[in-house]
């Protein structure tokens, strides 16, 4: 299954690493830029994600850290602790065998692309 949308209004994202270029390794060994269908390159974000507080007063659930794909740059203003939100952001599930006949399973995530989240506060257990 591929970009399933999720809903994120439930949550609060800030930023660990900063958007760069995506890489991969290419056939031959050395690293590539990944590129999109259409040949332009891909960019990677990594944020901490964690769910808001559900009930007044109860501490909200434990975070992780995610990667998110973008297809493009997101422009300047994103650094790191910067709280973003996503625009369109999908789940998918990947499985193949890997050059060394492992199978390699899991979920990755994508979303159109970033902006700058109401409110500039972290949630304090971040």
């Amino acid at each position: 299954m591929k970009n399933i949308p999720i809903n994120l209004s439930g949550h609060v994202a800030k930023i660990v690493d900063e958007p760069t270029i995506k890489m991969r390794e290419a056939d031959d060994g050395t690293m590539e830029a990944a590129t999109g269908f259409d040949g332009t390159a891909q960019f990677v974000v990594s944020v901490f994600l964690k769910p808001l507080p559900r009930e007044a007063g109860k501490p909200a659930g434990k975070g992780e850290e995610i990667k998110f794909t973008l297809p493009a740059d997101p422009g300047e203003g994103f650094t790191e602790d910067t709280r973003v939100e996503f625009i369109d952001p999908t789940v998918s599930a990947f499985s193949f065998k890997s050059k060394d006949g492992r199978e390699v399973s899991g979920i990755s995530f994508k979303a159109a692309g970033l902006k700058p989240a109401a409110g500039s506060s972290f949630l304090s257990a971040a």
